[in-house]
């Protein structure tokens, strides 16, 4: 991966590096806390969730980072409780530690800590089979915890065996729930590279069907992954191929939201630029009536974007002038 995003990813290196450091000073703190105790007491009862003290790591008083041995202990509480109360916690404390991406950084510092703790106890596993919860914000916390979990390629590669259950649960489930919108969130994060979008070509109708049918966060949500999607060259065809209701085009509408116009702009120029990377799709290949390729080459879509040059946002006008001359 080069260009924009490549530098992207340096970026978000430095930030890795910077959350390091912020994250080894609060474990430095904490440590000279001294005697804060753990509250989590693995017990060998049914359950193992008996006679947790107010302390509990997973009550929210406890602000540190944690260490190996609090996050051993609380991933055991997550695989052998069963209270939802409890479950439900200990995925948001896990959730949140993995947001610091401290435990994602393959080192180690001088105390001895390994980061990708996470990730190296074991943990991707059995945070994933929470998604298989009937509880449904219990499948929402687990998908976030995932969420924050996959900013780190290498967590990446044991998170992408859950992806087509992922998308089951996405377009099957209620739309505009949260599940659906921390799936979204998951899969927009697991297809940042190209590496996993290959695992999402099945599922490009059902994604333009959500994007339709669902509300403004959802739609936008839907937009970022075909984004993602969209310029990655290899992808172009099973975009183009997806059966897409004739209704898309309403999203070229100047009335349309801009964080949504400006979107759907940028998937029709990324389309258009990768059908001319190396003559890629250049002896183009049949597609049917009704598909995305029928609508983005279409008249009806050519009209809606030139109208555009007269938008009312100086941003949505200057995306349609560089867009005009590949129509």
């Amino acid at each position: 991966m080069g260009g924009p995003r490549g530098a992207g990813w340096v970026a978000a290196g430095l930030l890795l590096g910077a959350g390091a450091c912020y994250c080894i000073y609060r474990l430095t703190r904490g440590r000279r806390r001294g005697d804060r105790e753990l509250g989590i007491r693995s017990s060998k009862s049914a359950g193992g969730t008996a006679g947790f003290p107010a302390e509990d790591l997973t009550d929210g008083s406890y602000d540190d980072v944690l260490n190996a041995e609090q996050l051993q202990k609380l991933l055991y509480l997550l695989e052998s409780a069963e209270d939802p109360v409890i479950i439900e916690r200990a995925l948001i404390t896990l959730g949140n530690n993995a947001a610091f991406s401290v435990n994602q950084i393959p080192m180690k510092l001088i105390t001895g800590i390994t980061f990708a703790i996470i990730r190296e106890l074991g943990g991707i596993p059995i945070v994933a089979n929470k998604i298989n919860h009937s509880n449904q914000s219990i499948k929402e916390k687990a998908l976030n915890a995932l969420n924050n979990l996959s900013v780190n390629v290498e967590n990446q590669i044991k998170i992408k065996i859950y992806i087509s259950q992922v998308c089951e649960d996405v377009f099957s489930g209620p739309l505009n729930s949260a599940v659906q919108l921390a799936g979204l969130r998951l899969l927009t994060n697991m297809t940042v590279t190209n590496d996993h979008q290959h695992m999402l070509h099945s599922y490009i109708t059902d994604l333009f069907q959500v994007l339709l049918t669902g509300n403004g966060n959802t739609k936008v949500q839907v937009l970022k992954l075909l984004l993602n999607l969209s310029e990655n060259p290899a992808m172009t065809e099973g975009l183009l191929r997806a059966q897409v209701d004739s209704s898309f085009l309403s999203l070229y509408d100047s009335h349309v939201a801009k964080e949504i116009l400006l979107r759907v702009l940028t998937l029709f120029q990324n389309i258009k630029n990768c059908l001319k990377i190396e003559g890629h799709l250049a002896a183009q290949p049949t597609f049917t009536e009704g598909s995305l390729f029928f609508l983005l080459h279409g008249e009806e879509c050519a009209q809606k974007i030139r109208a555009l040059v007269d938008h009312h946002d100086a941003e949505v006008k200057e995306k349609v002038v560089t867009i005009i001359p590949k129509i």
